[in-house]
Parts: C-alpha cells; structure tokens; sequence
C-alpha cells in the first residue's frame, strides 16, 4: 500500500490508544450521557475532524515542524491545556447557574443551537493537545518505508486511518453511553453532578497536559 508497511498493527495500536481514556472520550461521553445519543455523535465528529486536520497537517510536514520548535510547541501545549481547564470550568459553572425547571420549547432551543457548540469543541480539543502532535510525528514515520516515494500520501492515508478508527470508537462510546441519558435528562440531581465530574476531569486533564513535557 504506497510506502505503508505493518499496516494491520498500525490499525490495532491505533484502535488500542482510542479505547484508552483521554480528553476526546471524556468530552464525548459527557456530553453523550448529558444530552443523549445526538450529542454523543455530533461530539465524536467534532474530534474526528480535528484528527483529519492532523493528517493533512502531517501530510504536508507542518506537524514534524510544530513539534521540532519549542515555542510552537509550548504555545499549543498551554492553548490546549487552558482550553480543557475553560470547557471544565463552565461546566461546573453551569451546573450551579442552571434552572431547577425548564419548558421543552427552551431545552429544544438549546439542542439546535448547541450542535455547531458541540461540534467546534470536539474540534479545538483535539486540535489543541499536543500529545496527538506527538503521536503523528513519533508513531506514524515507523510505518512510513524510509526509501519510498510516496511519503505524503502515505502519511495522509495514515492519519485519516487514524481519524476514522478513533471516530468509531467514539460513536461506540457515545451510543454506549447516551443510553442513560433518559435516566439523567429526567434527574437534574444527578445530571448536575454528572456534570460537575465530567468538568472536574476536564480541569485536571488541562493542569497535566500543562505540566506534560516533550
């Protein structure tokens, strides 16, 4: 396939790391267990097009150059890291603003006009963390034949491989998940609390992203 060797334990490792816990499937499952299987969904393609920005970023070098300078490095990694501790915050802001009733005509509102919400937080959150900049530059070359010719497209493939096994398995998670939403849209007990946790994880994922180093 191109300058692609091993691709089958590409594929598995890739599948490996999407099923471990991290800032894009905490986003995801929050917001699928918050406001049901659509938001879930609409999260996870959020994510997915920050991987493919990713792909095409490695594609065309600009990832190894982003990752070889200090500066951009450390500018993204804070941007990243301030962002997951802002998304943390609000949430546990908006549990204690939140009205205790509601009319259907304003949570419908909410609904529509929180799609492209949902969908550009998934986005700047994986667009943002370092860690995946990391993984494309360090992981992907060990697939990537040295002595080919079709490096670009290779790594293009790669990425948007990459993109779309994390993209299933967090719609997996989301369908998975947003199960319970029923049980929590009903209890704005337990969705404020569900809430509080899912912003407090995302507080401490920005305070270690901030203290990761290269």
């Amino acid at each position: 396939m191109l300058d692609i060797n091993n691709f089958g334990f590409f594929a598995l490792s890739v599948f490996l790391l999407s099923v471990t816990p991290g800032p894009d499937m905490a986003y995801v499952i929050g917001q699928s267990v918050a406001n049901g299987r659509r938001a879930g969904v609409v999260s996870a393609s959020g994510v997915a097009l920050g991987s493919c920005t990713h792909a095409i970023a490695s594609a065309l070098g600009l990832t190894a150059l982003i990752t070889a300078s200090p500066v951009m490095f450390t500018v993204i990694k804070f941007a990243g890291a301030a962002y997951l501790m802002y998304l943390g915050g609000k949430m546990l802001l908006d549990t204690f603003k939140r009205k205790e009733e509601q009319n259907v005509t304003e949570i419908e509102t909410v609904k529509k006009v929180s799609a492209y919400g949902l969908l550009s937080k998934g986005f700047i959150t994986t667009l943002t963390n370092p860690k995946v900049l990391l993984f494309f530059i360090s992981f992907f070359p060990q697939f990537v034949t040295p002595e080919g010719e079709h490096h670009a497209i290779s790594f293009l493939l790669l990425g948007l491989t990459y993109a779309l096994i994390a993209f299933l398995t967090d719609i997996t998670f989301a369908l998975l998940a947003g199960s319970a939403a029923g049980a929590v849209s009903g209890n704005r007990k337990l969705q404020n609390w569900l809430d509080r946790i899912v912003g407090a994880t995302f507080i401490a994922l920005g305070v270690r992203l901030a203290l990761t180093r290269r």
